[in-house]
């Protein structure tokens, strides 16, 4: 008698096909050659006297892009490019990639709100603690000391002031 075969690993379940991302990516990049092309055109896409207008050399590169995006587009329509019917991306491998992409975008939100220096302590301790299992005293002590050594390096010694927050800015407790 034999074994049924064991439920696949739901980790391993397909979020987006290869096909569909070849599709997505084409199309976008149809949009933005068109938008370059289009945008190029109004800007000038001839010569005048003198030689190329602004927009003849970025007019043929964006339809360059559009003309590709097209080949591309009706390869993954007519399902004749290699690897079409893979996953693109399984479910572990998203979670993995989402793990960074998410903090990372909340990451670019806090240092508008509250500094460069305050967010990279924040972030580098967070991530100390989550992905790397490290203490949290640990964590939040190398993200202060990275951030106190950024600070050092391009505010004081190479006078390069860098975002300090435009909701709340912790370093004016200190006279910057």
């Amino acid at each position: 008698m034999s074994q049924p075969n064991p439920s696949p690993d739901p980790q391993t379940h397909a979020v987006v096909g290869m096909r569909a991302m070849e599709l997505i990516v084409a199309g976008l990049l149809l949009a933005f050659g068109l938008t370059v092309a289009y945008a190029s055109y109004q800007l000038g896409a001839d010569w005048a006297e003198d030689g190329p207008k602004a927009g003849y050399f970025p007019f043929y590169i964006g339809l360059i892009i559009a003309v590709s995006s097209v080949v591309t587009l009706a390869q993954a329509w007519l399902n004749r490019t290699p690897k079409s019917g893979e996953a693109f991306v399984e479910r572990g491998q998203l979670k993995l990639v989402m793990a960074v992409l998410l903090p990372a975008a909340a990451y670019v939100l806090v240092i508008q709100w509250f500094g460069i220096y305050a967010a990279s302590a924040i972030y580098m301790a967070v991530f100390m603690v989550w992905l790397g299992k490290y203490a949290w005293w640990k964590a939040a002590l190398l993200g202060i000391a990275v951030s106190v050594a950024v600070f050092l390096m391009f505010e004081v010694w190479f006078k390069v002031p860098l975002h300090k927050g435009t909701l709340y800015n912790p370093l004016a407790l200190f006279g910057f």
